[in-house]
């Protein structure tokens, strides 16, 4: 098995470009030639707070993946919601009202139970419990299903550590460039930061272990430029996270219940999470949709204390400026 090891997200692309372009096998797909690694690949983040995506080669929409990351873990998954930041997602849906396979949903409603409650309330009773699993993959309405809309991640395992929370999640098909290193990486660090305040430990290591580990041919090629990098991002120069929960949990989740509904329309939020980071990056998102550029880059660099997704969100505007 091919093991990556890395400090977070951006150090990972560059790692794992390298690893497909020399080890990777030329194959068929059905869409379009692929490099793909011969075994299971395992992707190590040692920082996965550290989680958004900066490369401009790489182009991350930063707006899409922090509000998809809520998305998810308020359990829903409906596309008009998610759509607003990335029109094209409702491709991937099957009747374009909902998506089949979204995460969230599996894991808070699809199986009949919360799954997240169970999980946080079983670690805080047993900390060396080794039976937390969480499922995304159901065989009952999956396995030789049709459509176009499956969960590409299947399970994710939770342990505590040294009072940290380790997290490995399980994927059976996985774009190296669009899913591992990009959706991925963002969504599932949010899980896992989300559960830790949950169960109240610290944030540990997360592990992606991927199946089919591959890339395509042409998306390759966009980003051979990278490829000879040494792993750097602007969290090695003094850039650091905010974090998502600066209060009791349960406070927390009534704030993202009401963003959720009411986004930048209230001034009651109690966590500086959404006050000082969420507020603001849709508000900026609502001015880009209005092609207001200058405010949407006001409000990030004026409202927005999460430097990370601040600088990733002005930068991204500015290319589109361009």
């Amino acid at each position: 098995m091919q093991v990556i090891v890395s400090r977070n997200v951006n150090d990972a692309l560059i790692l794992g470009l390298k690893a497909v372009s020399e080890e990777g096998m030329l194959r068929d797909s059905r869409n379009g030639p692929v490099r793909v690694f011969e075994s299971p690949v395992t992707t190590v983040y040692e920082r996965p707070d550290e989680r958004v995506v900066f490369f401009p080669e790489r182009d991350a929409n930063p707006f899409f993946h922090f509000m998809e990351g809520l998305w998810m873990i308020a359990g829903r998954n409906d596309v008009e919601w998610i759509s607003r930041f990335n029109a094209s997602i409702a491709n991937y849906s099957d009747d374009c009202v909902t998506f089949h396979g979204a995460y969230g949903y599996r894991w808070r409603k699809h199986f009949g139970m919360d799954q997240l409650d169970i999980i946080a309330e079983l670690l805080r009773q047993n900390p060396d419990d080794r039976r937390i699993v969480l499922q995304m993959w159901d065989p009952k309405v999956d396995l030789a299903r049709g459509g176009k809309d499956f969960p590409c991640n299947t399970a994710v395992k939770f342990r505590i550590v040294d009072g940290r929370l380790d997290m490995t999640v399980e994927n059976r098909s996985n774009d190296m460039i669009w899913g591992a290193y990009g959706a991925n990486a963002v969504h599932f660090s949010m899980l896992q930061e989300y559960m830790a305040a949950k169960i109240g430990v610290r944030l540990g290591h997360y592990w992606q272990v991927s199946t089919n580990f591959h890339s395509y041919v042409n998306t390759l090629e966009k980003h051979k430029d990278l490829i000879n990098l040494e792993p750097t991002s602007p969290y090695h120069y003094g850039v650091e996270p905010f974090p998502m929960v600066n209060v009791d949990i349960r406070t927390w989740e009534e704030d993202l219940e009401v963003f959720m509904a009411a986004g930048d329309q209230i001034m009651g939020y109690r966590d500086s999470f959404f006050k000082k980071v969420a507020v603001p990056m849709l508000k900026a998102h609502n001015f880009y949709k209005e092609k207001k550029y200058a405010g949407a880059i006001n409000v990030l660099e004026n409202e927005c204390v999460a430097a990370d997704w601040s600088r990733a969100a002005v930068e991204w505007i500015q290319r589109r400026m361009k």
